[in-house]
């Protein structure tokens, strides 16, 4: 399929997922630029009109003339301001739906002030479910992000790995490495106000620091105004757990990864925690098909796991976390989540990072991540198949 083909195939697949949410919607308006790369392949300052009937429209402030050369559409035109947007079409009706989880309320106002909708709903959740299932041209992506990050943190992190290197180092030859390879560097998140640089960088206890960030592993981070990445002053000593747990991506697509190092001489414990991450992460994996409920997933294997193990598992303490895993795409945090609240059933072709993992006191993280293709045999994980301890 062409490009024009597989933006084409977005819309309509699109507009069937609106319709099955609100039969009667009449106009949707998309000003975030992860959701207008999706449905045009360019990133412009702009607003991309989708109709019911009729005609769509990407309307371009800054710049026309890149979106031109980036996207195949025909339907793209240049406008100085929203009100500009007459010149071309009548917008007009009494409702119109929007991404209100990305979209300032302030920056909607403006907006509206020129075409006066009495209504506004959410186009979000009908978004999510476009992007979740991914094509071939996708996946295709997506392995090779995958590629990448296998090799970084399989084979690149253990030949760098050395007593006195701080987290914020490592992290800094980490991210230069993906670059090489022709990984993009940026990680991006889907979730108001959340931020992601790389991903968690963590020696020993830090991988139990308190996070406000959505997810298991702790990290104390460059500074209380930079609590990303990993710390200037934790150096690497002798007999430490690593925890890395980073995103990668290829031309604009995620896969999220953990690995775990042993640094000379770590504690049983730790070996013995991880492997029935494993277990978990293997045994989620095996759900992985067309038709399994995701909260009845994670209600299955939860249930599973003793209560002494539960102390400390998806979080160190006052990070624990409800969920196993999550959807990933063109961000980190994609629709659908393995958590309780997420009925409809999974479907062929989306890709899912599952990361079952458990703190130990004064020791560290433990536990695994890989993303996973949904086939009619289970997860495929496209992020490698080697889950064990790397000792070092």
């Amino acid at each position: 399929m062409s490009l024009k083909g597989e933006l084409l195939s977005r819309f309509e697949r699109f507009k069937k997922n609106m319709a099955n949410l609100e039969k009667d919607w009449e106009v949707v308006a998309i000003f975030g630029k992860v959701n207008t790369f999706y449905f045009t392949n360019t990133m412009q300052n702009g607003v991309l009109i989708i109709k019911r009937t009729g005609e769509n429209f990407f309307f371009v402030r800054k710049s026309y003339e890149r979106a031109k050369i980036e996207s195949p559409l025909d339907f793209i035109y240049p406008i100085k301001s929203f009100k500009d947007i007459f010149d071309t079409t009548d917008l007009k009706g009494e409702s119109i739906h929007i991404e209100k989880d990305v979209v300032p309320y302030g920056f909607f106002e403006r907006f509206n002030k020129n075409f006066g909708f009495k209504r506004v709903g959410s186009a979000d959740l009908a978004i999510a479910k476009t992007r979740a299932v991914k094509s071939d041209y996708e996946i295709g992506l997506m392995k090779k992000s995958g590629e990448i990050h296998e090799y970084i943190l399989q084979k690149f992190v253990p030949t760098i790995l050395r007593e006195g290197i701080t987290e914020a180092e490592l992290g800094a030859e980490i991210l230069r490495e993906i670059i090489i390879k022709g990984g993009q560097g940026l990680t991006r998140m889907g979730t108001f106000n959340a931020e992601l640089y790389l991903g968690n960088i963590c020696f020993a206890d830090s991988g139990n620091y308190y996070n406000s960030f959505d997810g298991p592993a702790g990290i104390f981070g460059v500074s209380p105004a930079v609590p990303l990445l990993g710390n200037h002053r934790k150096k690497l000593l002798k007999d430490s757990v690593i925890m890395l747990d980073i995103g990668c991506g290829y031309e604009g697509y995620h896969t999220d990864k953990t690995t775990v190092y042993a640094f000379g001489k770590i504690p049983q414990e730790a070996y013995d925690f991880h492997k029935r991450c494993v277990e978990i992460q293997n045994m989620v994996a095996e759900r992985l098909s067309p038709g399994e409920i995701p909260s009845k997933i994670y209600e299955d294997i939860i249930s599973r796991v003793d209560r002494d193990f539960d102390i400390n598992f998806m979080g160190f303490g006052p990070n624990k976390v409800k969920f196993l895993g999550h959807g990933i795409g063109l961000v980190i945090d994609e629709y659908p989540v393995i958590a309780k609240g997420f009925d409809d059933p999974l479907e062929e072709n989306m890709v899912m990072a599952i990361e079952p993992k458990k703190g130990i006191e004064n020791v560290g993280m433990v536990g695994i991540e890989n993303t996973f293709l949904v086939t009619a045999k289970g997860g495929m994980s496209i992020t490698g198949s080697d889950y064990d301890i790397i000792n070092v």
